[in-house]
């Protein structure tokens, strides 16, 4: 919901004519008693027509997207104390860019960064703490209540993690531990409850920046689209890990999952930092955003093989501070967030044969847009604002990529990470 006045109601038109009757006609002693009554009836007059005036309508309650096929669920993960809301639901309506606040959860620290099952019914969220408190988070979301309510949380064993994803077949969760350096898989119950009994896979390494990557640092996991693979962007290390999927996999059985004997790394140029990876609809192209050096880098893809075919810069100020990256629907254009310094996306043209981009232009937005996401008709595209705590809705031109303010911003605190769900 946008911070828009709530509308007066007739208790205030009443209030303002009484003030009107009993302050200006009755008691004015500069007046006769024949003036004085005839303004009284004038006040009078005009406050019982003021009765026939419509009132205006009570709010009534959001539609749902099950009422409107234009609606969708956006979920927002942000920075915050288990005592505030840390995920919130709002309902998103892609056909005129208008949001309503629908319900939030509190009693996670720091849900960063969240996933919704399939169905939209369960949602997965990490709790992005440094140390031991940090977890995995398991929470129900009744669609007719509009209620979230949280059904486990269990150790991660790897600190911050900073994404979380779930296996095609939704019985595992994962999530990448960016200070843990690891891999935590989490299988799931019959419920969609996190199982205690889960798979760490810890990784070793440094690379070129003396700073910040002296250790590994796993910030994003992605299953390839035909899902045999399970991709793993080490900011730390300049690599992207590569585990085949088990052709046996067990149900409730976190090691079976991935067949790590059988790993290999992509290495990217030294002080990469790559951080997020997204793919192309048509599966022949995946893209993936470098932090510390501000390059996209396109790869094609081709049974777990990722070659690169380009380096091209999003971040063109040596900012190092590149967050995400996502396809517009109609596979057309490509847009990476830049945080640090000028502030925004930067838009690609995709060339459909070659997969190679060409830069189109830049947006600015607010300050710190770490996480982003496109409707799912290509017609709007909203940004994650960290540091000035709202959620900026821009409109996309199909033709041209290019974006437009539409100055819809929602106020929330520190959002981090959007996720529609239907």
């Amino acid at each position: 919901i946008r911070d828009v006045a709530p509308s007066r109601g007739l208790g205030d038109v009443y209030k303002r004519q009484e003030q009107c009757i009993f302050e200006n006609n009755f008691s004015n002693p500069n007046r006769s008693d024949n003036m004085n009554k005839k303004l009284m009836v004038l006040c009078m007059s005009s406050m019982i027509l003021g009765g026939c005036i419509p009132s205006p309508k009570k709010q009534t309650e959001a539609i749902t997207v099950e009422e409107n096929p234009n609606m969708m669920y956006m979920l927002v993960g942000s920075y915050a104390t288990p005592e505030e809301e840390g995920i919130k639901v709002y309902n998103f309506d892609e056909q005129n860019g208008n949001s309503q606040y629908i319900s939030g959860i509190k009693g996670i620290s720091n849900p960063s960064f969240l996933i919704p099952s399939a169905d939209g019914e369960r949602i997965y969220a990490v709790g992005e703490d440094s140390g031991k408190s940090s977890t995995a988070n398991a929470i129900k979301f009744d669609k007719e209540q509009k209620k979230l309510t949280l059904l486990n949380s269990q150790p991660t064993d790897g600190g911050a993690p900073c994404y979380i994803t779930l296996s095609p077949s939704e019985k595992f969760v994962l999530t990448a531990n960016y200070m843990g350096g690891s891999i935590t898989v989490f299988p799931l119950d019959k419920d969609g409850k996190l199982k205690s009994e889960t798979r760490l896979i810890s990784f070793t390494g440094n690379s070129l920046d003396k700073e910040r990557q002296t250790q590994p640092h796993l910030h994003c996991i992605e299953f390839t689209p035909d899902h045999k693979y399970l991709l793993a962007s080490d900011l730390g290390t300049d690599q992207i890990h590569v585990f085949p999927v088990s052709e046996n996999v067990t149900d409730g059985v976190s090691h079976s999952l991935l067949n790590e004997s059988e790993e290999f790394n992509i290495k990217v140029e030294s002080g990469s930092g790559p951080r997020h990876i997204c793919f192309h609809p048509n599966q022949k192209f995946a893209y993936l955003i470098n932090e510390i050096s501000g390059k996209v880098i396109a790869f094609s893809y081709d049974k777990g093989k990722l070659n690169a075919i380009q380096y091209i810069e999003a971040d063109t100020v040596g900012a190092k501070g590149s967050g995400d990256i996502h396809i517009s629907p109609d596979g057309k254009f490509l847009y990476a967030s830049n945080r640090l310094k000028a502030d925004g996306i930067a838009i690609f043209s995709i060339n459909q044969e070659e997969g190679t981009l060409t830069k189109t232009g830049y947006q600015l937005t607010g300050i710190h847009p770490r996480n982003f996401i496109i409707s799912r008709n290509g017609r709007y595209l909203l940004v994650a604002c960290r540091d000035s705590n709202s959620i900026q809705v821009f409109e996309r031109d199909s033709q041209t990529g290019l974006l437009k303010d539409t100055g819809k911003t929602i106020k929330t605190n520190k959002p981090v990470c959007l996720k529609f769900t239907f």
